[in-house]
């Protein structure tokens, strides 16, 4: 629906024009002054702007004038009651679409808001086509799973799930610990899905107030509350024929809940102060790093709306059940930095290794992003030692624990085996794959180390 804004100091014109275009479908915005006129200009998302020329104050060939400063394809219809030729021209002169006089015909009005609408629109798709086509190219690159690092079976089992649910319909609920690249996941779908040349919404329902959160789903029509000085669309309306992503799902308050419920089984709603029915057709990808199952035997969360939300199902793992990943994203986080510092080449010391493979990473990736970033930058040489890490890390207990690579239950010849394994690829994985470095790692010769990968099916 196009969104029409009408400037006039006569507040009958304002009324007459709201009433001759809402009928014909036009959503409208009016109001008596060019200085509200302009403010609405750069916070709304306008399609026509109808303004009168003589105004008190800033008149409508100023307000036209900035109107093509802030957005220059935004049509702008002149109307007045006092047409002169040299008006006409100047209003023309000043990139006007239109120019009418007072009092204007009914029908005439109308078919030149229709056309003002549909060259703007060819305009507008041209520029979104040629931006979509731009942010394809970056995004196709950005998010073919190439931000989401990792070899470890989890990761590689999730790829495959992000492979098979980005060509479906169904909501998908992903479950993980903070920073753990749950966003990146869900990006990862859409861009990889039918709808990637739309948009990707995303909005973290921890974030804001009960009030605020539902104004920004549904949006909110001017006057619905003290500040809502303009109709704003929500999330959901800008992501129409695209994906919404909602984070930390967990966090929504019951009331937003039941709302949100109704949303996703029809597909509709109206906006906060409204009484209009809009309908869209979305996506929703949802994000928590709270148990929602418990949530739901504690009455916390709607049980109805958990089973909406979780079709399907994405669990991300913690870095600590992981960390064949680690050298994988050091080595991505030391690429990411070291352009940045102009450094030429990074190692990291044997005690350095020790510590990331041991400690328990409570932060999971963005955590150790943060670590090698400012290892990076403190780094005034090549290799990273434990002084350039941070004090819980540099002091952290690099003792093997065996119970964070094996589960207690595990029989010791079959947990010693997946030991054995677990650290001839966390070898490979440092030594770029290079076998005879990696042997010379481990201590073994080069010919075992190739019996040992055929033994356990790794392949480089």
């Amino acid at each position: 629906m196009e969104t029409i804004l009408i400037v006039d100091d006569e507040k009958n014109y304002l009324v007459v024009l709201e009433a001759l275009l809402g009928p014909e479908g036009y959503e409208t915005i009016t109001t008596d002054n060019a200085r509200d006129a302009l403010r609405l200009v750069r916070e709304s998302d306008l399609d026509l702007v109808i303004t009168d020329i003589k105004m008190p104050g800033m008149n409508g060939m100023v307000l036209l004038e900035e109107c093509k400063k802030i957005k220059p394809e935004l049509p702008v219809i002149m109307m007045t009651a006092y047409g002169t030729i040299e008006m006409a021209v100047e209003a023309m002169k000043n990139q006007a679409y239109d120019y009418i006089t007072k009092p204007f015909q009914n029908e005439q009005l109308k078919l030149t808001v229709k056309k003002a609408l549909d060259n703007y629109r060819l305009i507008d798709n041209y520029r979104l086509i040629k931006q979509n086509k731009l942010l394809s190219e970056a995004l196709s690159d950005r998010f073919k799973f190439g931000n989401i690092i990792g070899k470890s079976k989890p990761m590689i089992e999730i790829f495959d799930s992000i492979s098979k649910l980005a060509q479906a319909r169904a909501s998908v609920l992903i479950t993980g610990p903070s920073g753990t690249g749950k966003e990146l996941i869900a990006k990862a779908i859409h861009y990889n899905s039918p709808r990637k040349d739309r948009p990707f919404i995303s909005v973290n329902c921890g974030a804001l107030t009960e009030t605020l959160l539902e104004s920004e789903l549904f949006g909110h029509e001017k006057g619905a509350f003290t500040g809502a000085v303009a109709m704003k669309k929500g999330r959901f309306e800008l992501s129409d024929r695209g994906t919404l992503f909602l984070d930390e799902i967990g966090d929504m308050p019951p009331p937003l809940q039941v709302k949100l419920l109704r949303v996703l089984q029809e597909m509709e709603f109206e906006r906060v102060g409204g009484t209009r029915t809009i309908k869209v057709d979305v996506r929703v990808l949802s994000a928590s790093n709270r148990n929602i199952k418990e949530d739901v035997a504690n009455e916390l969360f709607r049980e109805d709306l958990f089973y909406r939300l979780n079709v399907m199902n994405i669990e991300v793992p913690p870095l600590r059940e992981r960390i064949d990943d680690i050298p994988l994203l050091v080595k991505h986080f030391i690429e990411k930095y070291r352009g940045d510092e102009g450094k030429s080449k990074i190692e990291l010391s044997p005690d350095v290794w020790k510590v990331l493979y041991n400690y328990s990473w409570p932060g999971n990736i963005r955590e150790l992003e943060n670590v090698i970033e400012r290892a990076v930058v403190l780094n005034p040489g090549g290799l990273i030692s434990l002084e350039d890490l941070p004090e819980e890390l540099a002091g952290a207990e690099v003792e093997f624990d065996v119970e964070r690579f094996i589960p207690p239950n595990v029989p010791m010849p079959e947990a010693l085996e997946q030991i054995e394994e677990k650290l001839i690829r966390r070898a490979l994985a440092q030594c770029n794959n290079v076998q005879s470095h990696a042997a010379e790692m481990l201590g073994i010769t080069k010919s075992l180390i190739q019996h040992k990968m055929k033994k356990y099916s790794i392949v480089v």
